[in-house]
């Protein structure tokens, strides 16, 4: 199954980055370990692995990183 977006931010809050796979109206929200100093090849790899993790596949261009 193809996730529709994913989005990659930081949470001041939790300290940490989080990431979003959205498909269809669900969303999942899981958090990443990644530095916060982190390029986008990583975390959009990071979005990658979790999407897969939820049973997702994900396009590089479906996938945004919010600084």
């Amino acid at each position: 199954m193809n996730a529709d977006r994913v989005e990659v931010s930081w949470d001041a809050g939790k300290n940490s980055w989080l990431i979003r796979v959205e498909v269809g109206a669900e969303v999942i929200r899981r958090h990443c370990k990644e530095a916060k100093s982190a390029d986008d090849k990583a975390l959009q790899m990071a979005a990658e692995r979790t999407a897969a993790d939820e049973g997702y596949l994900v396009s590089a261009a479906n996938i945004s990183v919010r600084r």
